[in-house]
């Protein structure tokens, strides 16, 4: 049965501006990291993705690497492109990144011009598409030159391959410089992809948010659940089928040491005190910064889905739930900050 996409998509959904740009995100966006592989069937896929889409869910997420393995999340999402989701192309905003390791030998990954552009042709052709809305450098290269990542980001701009570029966990001192060579290069830095929860701050703590906020760069958070920490699964000591389930997966054991867990549980009584889930409020916290466009999320199921879009029903926090959530997590601060090796992504 060929999809149909619901007529009131856009009747709940509320949309912010990325930074200056002309470019709106809805305030949740869908990632496929990690949940969108090889072991994913087409039937379960189409199921979330629909849903999302059916409730204004714009913006789709990828990168080069993410599965696993690594290419099987673009090829999936080619798949829906070409089977369901092609009449609605103009409606969305799809975006990928190259960074991370994908093929062997010294042009596989990394910031080189080389890299990004052949990585770039690669994500295109296993899409099935023309182009994408948003092309990212994943993390920041200190070995090669800044102005040689850009004009890499500038290219895929100026040969019409995308339609806008971002960084992805670049700290301040390398966003601010980002953005000035794009800048020369007649290119805007329209969206910075950090990570960001109430117990992951590091974008906080080294201004690369007010930094955003200063430049007119939008954001957007991934990993806004510390990859479902924050959904409090993890405080039961159930492991199978989650994250923790993999020792040398992209969840480490001092993100649930008991200091988190513990900041978790007092999360958990705001939430409630709210009448919301513990993964909605920790989505309304993301969103509260001005500077931030769009939460990007990830979910395995659709129910996970539909606990996500409910943050729409309550985005409002007070000035004394922000305080009281401050002090909730005051000791179980994860201690994240990007390195050159970079995040598991």
């Amino acid at each position: 049965m060929t999809y149909r996409a619901d007529p009131a998509r856009y009747d709940s959904m509320q949309y912010r501006r990325s930074g200056q740009s002309g470019l709106k995100l809805p305030v949740v966006s869908l990632g496929l990291w990690q949940n969108f592989g090889g072991t994913r069937d087409y039937p379960g896929a189409m199921e979330i993705l629909g849903y999302a889409f059916d409730q204004g869910v714009t913006h789709f997420d990828l990168a080069n690497n993410y599965g696993p393995p690594a290419g099987s999340s673009e090829e999936l999402f080619g798949r829906v492109m070409a089977r369901d989701f092609r009449p609605y192309r103009d409606e969305m905003i799809i975006s990928t990144k190259a960074g991370y390791n994908m093929w062997p030998g010294p042009y596989g990954e990394w910031g080189s011009r080389k890299y990004l552009l052949a990585s770039l042709d690669q994500s295109l052709q296993r899409m099935g598409l023309d182009y994408v809305d948003i092309f990212y450098s994943h993390r920041y290269d200190p070995d090669t030159p800044l102005e040689e990542t850009m004009g890499a980001l500038a290219h895929a701009v100026k040969s019409g391959k995308a339609l806008y570029v971002g960084i992805s966990s670049y700290p301040e001192q390398q966003t601010r410089e980002a953005h000035r060579i794009l800048k020369d290069m007649g290119v805007a830095t329209t969206i910075h992809q950090p990570s960001y929860s109430m117990i992951n701050r590091w974008i906080e703590n080294d201004k690369t948010i007010d930094a955003c906020g200063e430049l007119g760069i939008g954001v957007i958070a991934f990993s806004p659940l510390a990859q479902g920490v924050l959904s409090g699964k993890y405080n039961s000591g159930q492991m199978q089928g989650t994250r923790g389930e993999n020792p040398n997966g992209s969840l480490r054991a001092s993100h649930i040491e008991p200091r988190v867990l513990e900041a978790v549980d007092k999360v958990g009584e705001i939430a409630r005190a709210r009448g919301q889930s513990m993964v909605q409020l920790a989505l309304s916290w993301v969103l509260r910064r001005k500077e931030m466009t769009s939460a990007l999320i990830g979910v395995r199921t659709l129910e996970q889905l539909k606990d996500n879009l409910g943050v729409l029903n309550n985005l409002d926090l007070s000035d004394e739930e922000i305080a009281a959530i401050d002090a909730a997590t005051q000791n179980g601060q994860m201690e994240l900050h990007p390195r050159p090796q970079g995040w598991l992504r």
